[in-house]
């Protein structure tokens, strides 16, 4: 066999030019736009190079809320939408029958439009002027005052905000989960059970190490999507994310080049290239840790 065939090469070609041209130049192009000051897109000008834009947006309030709102977000819903897609897992996986009709339900409200979902979520939680929403209603059937979650404190629509995104993510996660329990050999476990193993122990030390790439997956793409969430903001609180205070990283630098604020792409690229840094930090810190408690079979 041929080592160096340059025929696989040129079966890669497409996906390299296509990777290059949507990937890679993009990613140069706010690069250097995110170090060009009062960068024009109609006139292709910009007054000077440096790290103007950058020292904007690290002192922008606005940034710093939604930097602020996006780290919640993420220590938030990624450690706990995990965890209950694994219980909720672990649950269907000891049920033998009507097992795929539970897998459907749960997987339902990740084929649903998330700004339906998010309609939903509005029906449950917004105040009107004839109703308090039904979780106010329940809230009040429990001795306890209303809470006006979509437009009061700040930590009622953070907690709405993470609800929402557990209950989007969640599915898929279940999904993988169910699919990687179910590939575990039960070899290991029927022996664990004859050396008198308790159930907690064999969960421990067979199951969630069978399991560990599933999870690490599961944790690397929870971090990378809970820190490009947009929508899900959007579908609770409207466009106007900093009037409502739960605007994100990506809201900002949407609304740096299109929304109220919009046509200052110098400080969206800062913007973006910010997101990319603490992202690539974090998954690498991922992998790092995943050497030691992540096993491959």
């Amino acid at each position: 066999m041929e080592k160096n065939n340059p025929k696989g090469f040129l079966y890669l070609l497409p996906a390299f030019l296509f990777l290059g041209f949507f990937l890679v130049y993009p990613l140069i192009d706010v690069f250097v736009y995110s170090f060009q000051e009062n960068y024009n897109f109609a006139s292709q000008t910009y007054t000077g190079v440096g790290l103007y834009n950058y020292a904007y947006v690290l002192h922008d309030p606005y940034f710093l809320q939604a930097l602020k709102n996006t780290f919640l977000l993420v220590l938030i819903t990624v450690p706990l939408s995990t965890g209950l897609a694994l219980l909720i897992s672990l649950c269907l996986s000891s049920i033998q029958k009507l097992r795929e009709l539970f897998q459907t339900i749960f997987f339902l409200p990740y084929v649903t439009n998330t700004l339906a979902v998010g309609l939903v979520f509005m029906i449950l939680f917004r105040k009107t002027a004839y109703s308090d929403g039904f979780v106010n209603l329940i809230l009040n059937a429990l001795g306890f005052a209303s809470v006006d979650f979509l437009s009061g404190p700040y930590w009622a629509k953070m907690l709405v905000l993470c609800l929402y995104t557990v209950w989007i993510v969640m599915p898929f996660k279940i999904l993988i989960l169910t699919s990687a329990l179910a590939s575990v050999d039960q070899t290991y476990r029927n022996a664990a059970r004859v050396d008198g193993a308790s159930k907690g122990r064999i969960f421990w030390r067979i199951t969630l190490p069978m399991i560990s790439p599933s999870l690490f997956y599961l944790v690397i793409t929870g971090f990378i999507g809970a820190f490009k969430a947009y929508s899900d903001a959007v579908a609770l609180f409207g466009t106007d994310l900093n009037a409502a205070g739960m605007n994100t990283i990506v809201g900002y630098v949407y609304d740096m080049l299109y929304g109220n604020a919009g046509g200052y792409p110098s400080y969206a690229s800062a913007a973006a290239i910010l997101l990319f840094a603490i992202v690539l930090t974090i998954t690498c810190i991922n992998l790092l840790v995943s050497k030691k408690h992540v096993h491959y079979v």
